[in-house]
């Protein structure tokens, strides 16, 4: 199956299961628009995925 076919097919099971909720789904732009802003002025610092699963899989290990 191609590329873009699969990624339709990713995209719409979880959307068979969540029906769309055009409220919710304005909210998460708006939280993500205000994220990146924060990202892009400097106010907060990402933190690399790698190292975000490294804090978690240690937790795991003890």
């Amino acid at each position: 199956m191609p590329i873009e076919e699969r990624a339709l097919l990713v995209d719409s099971l979880p959307r068979s299961i969540n029906p769309l909720n055009k409220e919710n789904d304005q909210k998460w732009a708006c939280e993500a628009k205000r994220r990146l802003e924060e990202l892009r002025s400097g106010k907060v610092k990402s933190i690399p995925g790698a190292e975000v699963f490294k804090k978690i899989w240690k937790q795991f290990d003890k």
